[in-house]
């Protein structure tokens, strides 16, 4: 005589036969191979400790170069896997001639729920922006046991298991943010790396990578001990982690309380521009850290750079044509590529102006006018406009009836191989930045910028640099020592 299962026990039976989703299967497996489910969510915290080596980028001596790095030491990050909380600790020191002296730069900052905060060096505590802690919430999860530890849990969202070469990828997105793509080695299904998307103020939308290498087993858990970042391109960090501690103390990394009560910046600081006539015709148009000039033509107008941010950038297009009504904002000179001081291109572009620039700028400027910016629309992106640029090798003249503009190309300055100064010969005015801020503790770049002046043999009374007050051209001389 047949007997019929009990409903319950069938429709167990059935489930139980049931294979997972491709994207649960990856995920069953990433936990897996990195010492199993349940010890996973067994971590409450974890806390990692090393050092390594940061790189300039985007600040180097070209947009590709890679010479310029930071030593990392004391590098620790602790984190409450429960809580959502992150501190990150490290001092970096370059090795390289940098603006604040070669002496070591503490750093901490961390992030708890949806407050993030960063520490000064003198202790003083501020609340970063919302989209700050955003970012790192993406940092807190670029670790292979962070992000698998999350996808078992309530909440996750897991898609499009797919093959790419010899790995496995599949996409999670948690409450709290993503999607971030963990990518696991097709074989061993140990993760290998995990990619999520980002804004850039000046590159647009980029991929964050963070890469895992020579894994070691730690209490049970395989953990990577080198940990390598890249935006897009670019290589930004590589960290070999000398220890890692589960459930220990992490220390306090709640967010301050002065973090805490502060309210989380809306946006960018209020922009101020401030014009000052140097001549007639001659505008410095500062007000805050980064400042650009404008010179007067017979029929158009020149700004000399574009730096900080597409609102700052703006602000002083309007404010020249505030000043001269009449006459067409035309060009831009943008003195190089560093971030800090290109990250206007796209609103000026977006604005018309066409651009002159160091030779070894050109190909670095098409690229950025023509990368996606979806994640964060801007100027160029709402309004799109083609890039004209004109690049300069060592030396070009723009002039008129009215006036003559020299643009010379700063020659082996250590600040960066695409530097331009600016000088107007009639006013014997020298438009510069970063080759001498007056009212720096150190002048590291000053020497070669008097040698290029002394090389063209220009007849200069003041300075005008885009970062300080005008000078004259003696303290440029004071700065250098024996010239």
């Amino acid at each position: 005589m047949t007997r019929s299962l009990p409903l319950a026990l069938l429709v167990a039976g059935l489930t139980a036969c049931t294979p997972a989703p491709p994207e649960q299967l990856a995920v069953n497996q990433a936990a897996e191979a990195l010492g199993g489910r349940d010890r996973l969510l067994g971590i409450r915290t974890l806390v990692l400790s090393g050092e390594g080596t940061q790189w300039n980028v985007g600040q180097d001596m070209t947009i590709d170069a890679t010479g310029q790095t930071f030593a990392v030491t004391g590098y620790r990050r602790a984190m409450d896997l429960a809580g959502g909380r992150m501190r990150v600790e490290q001092t970096r020191t370059p090795n390289f001639l940098y603006f604040q002296g070669q002496a070591p730069q503490t750093q901490a900052f961390g992030l708890d729920g949806d407050v993030a905060y960063a520490v000064s060096a003198s202790g003083g505590i501020s609340r970063s922006s919302a989209q700050a802690a955003k970012d790192r919430f993406a940092e807190l999860h670029h670790h292979p046991v962070v992000l698998v530890r999350a996808a078992l849990g309530e909440g996750a969202t897991l898609a499009n298991a797919r093959a790419e070469g010899t790995e496995q990828l599949v996409d999670i997105t948690l409450p709290g943010g993503g999607p971030f793509t963990l990518a696991l080695d097709a074989t061993t299904h140990v993760p290998t790396r995990i990619r999520s998307m980002a804004a850039h103020p000046n590159l647009g939308d980029v991929v964050i990578e963070t890469a895992f290498e020579d894994y070691a087993e730690v209490s049970g858990i395989r953990m990577p001990t080198r940990l390598i970042t890249k935006t897009d391109r670019f290589k930004t960090a590589e960290l070999r982690l000398a220890r890692a501690t589960m459930n220990g103390d992490a220390g306090d990394i709640a967010a301050p309380e002065a973090a805490r009560a502060a309210e989380a910046p809306s946006g960018p600081p209020p922009v101020n521009v401030v014009a000052e006539s140097l001549a007639p015709g001659v505008w410095l148009l500062a007000g805050q850290s980064h400042h650009s000039a404008l010179v007067e033509f017979a029929d158009h107008l020149m700004l000399i750079e574009a730096p900080q941010s597409e609102a700052r950038t703006l602000a002083v297009i309007a404010k020249a044509r505030d000043l001269v009504p009449g006459k067409p904002l035309t060009t831009l000179v943008s003195s190089h590529h560093h971030f800090d001081h290109s990250t206007g291109l796209r609103a000026a572009v977006a604005e018309g102006l066409r651009v002159i620039a160091q030779q070894g700028n050109v190909a670095y400027y098409e690229e950025a006018v023509k990368r996606p910016f979806t994640l964060q629309p801007d100027a160029l992106a709402r309004n799109p406009k083609p890039l004209t640029i004109e690049g300069v090798g060592d030396m070009r003249v723009v002039e008129d009836k009215t006036r003559r503009v020299e643009l010379y190309h700063i020659a082996g300055n250590p600040h960066a191989d695409t530097l331009l100064m600016a000088y107007l010969p009639k006013e014997r005015l020298l438009v510069e930045v970063d080759a001498f801020s007056p009212g720096s503790p150190v002048h590291p770049y000053a020497a070669n910028l008097l040698q290029n002046i002394r090389d063209r043999k220009l007849r200069v009374d003041r300075i005008v640099p885009l970062h300080g007050t005008v000078v004259p051209f003696a303290e440029l001389v004071k700065a250098v020592p024996a010239s």
